[in-house]
């Protein structure tokens, strides 16, 4: 068996040979975004790649995304890509803006496809010439930004049940590019959406006795759901209920029939997370009916939090601080937001990291904005970094059976 710095160098120069044709695929990606479960035309353009290369991707479950195994018989690692774009106008000025008014990849999916292909690319090289026996998994899924997502269709599928580890990453716009995060344990939050609609029989805000007084309920329900859920779930868990939008009405004299609340649920801890809709329930009841309306809830489950396993995080570590192009590797802070990555962790361990692609001469904006955009010399970095991860956790497999 060859050293680690060895197949490294290998790994990173593969990449280095295809990298303008990876920052053309992020390129031609960006230009022609779609939504989750729609994923038609990126799908084949993906898998053109990927057979291009020799391999022979899968249509996923629901019709978009691909899976794809390259190596022989013995373990199985994988590594994922999301490939779904944003309801968003893209605001850049750039010769590869989004060609679809009301999409675009605001979040960095088009560079996580992207560095997948590339990493797959430069993996299906290096195990043909090592001859180390095991595969690599390629999941590219869709629909990461709907809930239900994407991963728990794969998942539900069985294309992680043989998995040992599922390896990802995501762009962090608050990094500058050469810069990997990972810390072992929770990495995102669980995250959820709600609906609360409200009805009651209208009437004259005069003689609000009379009647359910909807827009009097809808702000008891912004101020107490919120504070009655944090004293039901444990403190450590971090439940947290964020209201983005209420409707009630049309008039300053007339109190409405109906009214709808909008917003969501996030938990760093998978205990509250998982306890919240029995809760929500029994303590939107107190609230509503007392007050004479009735009430529906529309929950939408999204996903629990990213779980790192040490073990997978040591392998990403490693493999960023032989990457070229990398010049900080440190950890990186449970962020509230959530990502159905987490879903593979019921299935295997997981090794997930935040690849800085904050350009420090340009324009420095988050995720879900429509001028969001990535340093090209990022793609390289994540592809290097995310292949080698797989090909150090497939190795010391191989070492340890």
């Amino acid at each position: 068996m060859t050293s680690r710095t060895e197949s490294a160098a290998r790994i990173a120069n593969s990449i280095g040979e295809i990298e303008p044709s990876l920052i053309a695929l992020r390129r031609d990606l960006h230009s022609y975004p779609e939504a989750s479960w729609n994923e038609h035309r990126t799908t084949e353009v993906l898998g053109d790649m990927l057979r291009a290369a020799g391999m022979e991707p899968e249509l996923g479950p629901t019709g978009t995304g691909l899976i794809c195994d390259i190596g022989t018989e013995g373990p199985v690692v994988a590594i994922r890509g999301d490939i779904d774009a944003l309801a968003l106008n893209d605001l850049k000025e750039v010769p590869y803006r989004s060609q679809f008014p009301g999409l675009c990849h605001g979040c960095g999916h088009d560079l996580h496809a992207t560095v997948t292909v590339g990493a797959a690319m430069a993996l299906a090289s290096e195990l043909k010439r090592s001859e180390i026996p095991g595969r690599v998994r390629i999941l590219l899924q869709p629909a990461e930004e709907a809930i239900p997502g994407g991963a728990r269709c794969f998942v539900d599928a069985g294309h992680v049940d043989d998995v040992e580890v599922v390896f990802a990453l995501h762009s962090d716009p608050s990094r500058q590019v050469g810069s990997i995060g990972v810390s072992a344990g929770a990495i995102t939050s669980a995250a959820d959406q709600f609906t609360i609609r409200l009805h009651g029989p209208g009437g004259h805000t005069g003689r609000p006795h009379e009647t359910a007084d909807l827009a009097h309920i809808a702000a008891k329900i912004a101020i107490e759901l919120p504070a009655t859920l944090g004293r039901l779930c444990d403190p450590r868990d971090g439940l947290n209920v964020t209201f983005g939008a209420i409707q009630v009405g049309t008039a300053s004299n007339v109190i409405a029939t109906q009214a709808t609340l909008l917003g969501s649920l996030r938990a760093s801890g998978r205990g509250a997370w998982e306890n919240a809709p029995t809760h929500f329930r029994r303590v939107l009841r107190s609230i509503v009916e007392p007050l004479g309306a009735t009430w529906e809830l529309d929950h939408k489950v999204g996903a629990p939090p990213i779980m790192n396993d040490p073990w997978a995080v040591a392998h990403v570590e490693s493999a960023a601080r032989l990457a070229p192009g990398v010049d900080h590797v440190g950890p990186t802070a449970q962020s509230a937001g959530g990502e159905d990555f987490s879903w593979y962790g019921d299935k295997a361990k997981l090794g997930y990291f935040r690849l800085g692609v904050w350009d420090p001469a340009g324009l420095r904006v988050d995720l879900h904005a429509g001028n969001f955009d990535v340093h090209e010399a990022a793609i390289g970095i994540g592809a290097t970094v995310l292949a080698g991860a797989a090909f150090r956790a497939l190795e010391d497999l191989m070492t340890s059976s």
